[in-house]
């Protein structure tokens, strides 16, 4: 019975994308693939819905959750912007780098 919570769970992360913004102070965002770029002013993540770019100031991840996938941003946030990354900047994030 446990195997399949573990295989549901996972299935879950691999199909579903939430960005959860409050009061542009902190960002929730779910289907998280992989942290390529992080810096005070900018967090990039490849999330399963493409690449999400987070622009701001004071920007800190928070949580950051390899197993659901999950990463919560706090600081001021500016913007969110998706975008299809290139095949060439693909490979160097941070979890591929942990876990080689």
């Amino acid at each position: 019975m446990e195997e399949r919570r573990t295989t549901a769970k996972t299935s879950a992360k691999d199909t579903s994308h939430h960005l959860i913004m409050e009061n542009r102070k902190k960002i929730s965002v779910s289907g998280v693939e992989d942290v390529v770029n992080f810096d005070e002013e900018t967090i990039v993540l490849d999330t399963i819905m493409n690449r999400l770019s987070i622009c701001g100031k004071n920007l800190h991840i928070n949580k950051l959750s390899i197993d659901t996938g999950e990463v919560v941003v706090e600081g001021e946030v500016n913007s969110c912007v998706y975008s299809v990354p290139q095949e060439s900047q693909k490979g160097g994030g941070l979890f591929r780098r942990m876990f080689q």
